[in-house]
């Protein structure tokens, strides 16, 4: 399904006049409710008119009020008064608003990450020797016993997987274990 612009300006009208996702989603068929959602935000059409139903259903307990006898208005006025400022003053006072984590847009390179100059040098010389003694194993050699620690680019011929006996409970032999599972401390004692 394609969005002509027939389709488009049925969409504003129907949202326009305050029709929910999934109405306009079954009247113009073919498009999910998420779907006309997702139009309407890149639309920018996100904010309903003044003629929308919840606007309307606001304004009917407005109206209830004013069927009201006058003295039970006039009662119900004067607290209003007295409260009235109070509501201005915390409508001046922007709400602060929560800390969020830096979200990352497709694409876009990584920050810096752990590097291997934070595991200590004593795991990468064992790996240097485990990977010497390493039985050098292709994806389809790979068992549940055999450590699938992989070595060099996996675009290249000279791809290859450990395949040393495994540590039990875990993927990798003991070498590429001590490198791939880190102490919690030391984790959390990690620059940022």
């Amino acid at each position: 399904m394609s969005w002509t612009d027939e389709r488009v300006e049925l969409l504003k009208k129907m949202w326009g006049e305050g029709q929910s996702a999934s109405q306009i989603a079954k009247e113009l068929g073919g498009v999910t409710r998420n779907a006309v959602i997702g139009k309407v935000h890149r639309l920018g059409l996100s904010n309903r008119s003044s003629g929308s139903p919840k606007t309307e259903a606001k304004a009917k307990p407005a109206a209830k009020a004013e069927a009201k006898p006058r003295a039970t208005r006039a009662k119900a006025a004067k607290p209003a008064k007295e409260t009235a400022p109070k509501a201005a003053e915390t409508e001046a006072k922007p709400a602060p608003t929560p800390a969020r984590k830096q979200i990352i847009p497709a694409g876009q390179p990584l920050p810096p990450q752990p590097s291997a100059n934070e595991i200590s040098p004593e795991a990468l010389a064992k790996v240097s020797e485990i990977e010497k003694k390493a039985k050098k194993l292709s994806l389809m050699e790979l068992t549940e016993r055999t450590c699938k620690w992989p070595v060099g680019d996996p675009a290249t011929e000279d791809f290859w997987f450990c395949g040393l006996p495994v540590q039990a409970g875990k993927p990798y032999c003991e070498a590429h274990v001590g490198v791939a599972f880190q102490p919690m401390s030391s984790r959390r004692d990690r620059k940022r």
